[in-house]
């Protein structure tokens, strides 16, 4: 095999009160065709961050993918490389765009390498943890569904669930870099708010799986953690949380925002809410699949 096309499903973290450590895969991906070529490194973005194929060899892609073919090990990195993307996550909003990156890198890697299966998916999620940071988004990019992700003393594991819910995004024009927005959080909380999430948490999870009704899945996304302190950095996505919560929608900030992700898929809106303007909505389900290869011949897309 001397290329594939690796699709990953855009992800939403924290869900609420699941801070670094729930996720959903969603029904919006990036395709990623990786060839190896006998000399020289190409790259060709269609879609979100178009700039970023000027980048060469710090390109996120092409680093992680070097990463993952040296720590499988065997044999010498690749003599050249082809990148060829269509990016349809937006970037910088919330939506996973750098773990999908990650994990595309990885997933290429594994399948194009000689003895890619040797690498297990424990150790996928190993190294995109790694890269990542945290896990949240990561796990989610690979697994697909609903996933539960923490740290043991092996490292970083995660849980899958099977979920079917709709969800919609309203994705803003503005960008917040993830370490700004984590910047924004306190040292340290109250026993109080900490025990609080805890338990909605709990339930979220209950509440998703169940299938139960849209006000317990409002109580289940409450969150104490971490939203209320980035709102000055989005008062626009943090405005609209609290408009759709005020009428019954379970609404949150996707991960570190400034997305906003509600669940529910209404025709028409919601009765009620007024969402403003500057808003890209998007109505999309629960992706079942993480990141997947598709195998082609050598020839771009």
């Amino acid at each position: 095999m001397t290329g594939v096309t690796v699709e990953v499903p855009a992800t939403s973290a924290n869900l609420g009160p699941g801070f670094d450590s729930l996720g959903l895969a969603l029904s919006l991906f990036d395709e990623v065709r990786v060839e190896l070529a006998e000399s020289g490194l190409e790259i060709e973005i269609r879609g979100e961050g178009e700039e970023l194929a000027e980048l060469g060899e710090q390109h996120l892609i092409v680093k992680v993918f070097r990463q993952a073919w040296e720590r499988i090990g065997g044999v010498p990195q690749p003599a050249g490389l082809r990148l060829g993307c269509v990016n349809r996550i937006p970037h910088s909003r919330g939506l996973g765009s750098s773990s999908a990156a990650i994990v595309a890198g990885i997933t290429a890697a594994r399948a194009l390498h000689p003895a890619g299966e040797s690498f297990s998916d424990e150790d996928a999620l190993r190294l995109a943890t790694q890269i990542e940071g945290h896990p949240d988004n990561v796990a989610p990019c690979l697994a697909g569904g609903l996933t539960v992700a923490w740290s043991g003393q092996d490292g970083p594991r995660l849980v899958r669930l099977d979920l079917e819910r709709e969800v919609t995004v309203f994705v803003p024009d503005q960008r917040l870099a993830t370490e700004q927005a984590r910047g924004l959080l306190p040292e340290t909380v109250s026993h109080h708010d900490a025990a609080a999430n805890s338990g909605r948490a709990a339930l979220l999870i209950a509440a998703l799986t169940s299938k139960l009704g849209y006000d317990v899945l409002l109580d289940a996304t409450e969150d104490r953690l971490h939203q209320s302190y980035r709102a000055p950095a989005m008062p626009g996505s943090a405005a609209l949380v609290e408009r759709l919560r005020q009428a019954g929608v379970p609404a949150v900030i996707s991960g570190a925002g400034p997305t906003v992700l509600a669940f529910g898929w209404p025709s028409s809106g919601w009765p009620g809410v007024d969402t403003g303007n500057g808003w890209h909505i998007r109505q999309l389900n629960v992706s079942p699949f993480g990141a997947r290869v598709q195998p082609r011949d050598s020839r771009t897309r």
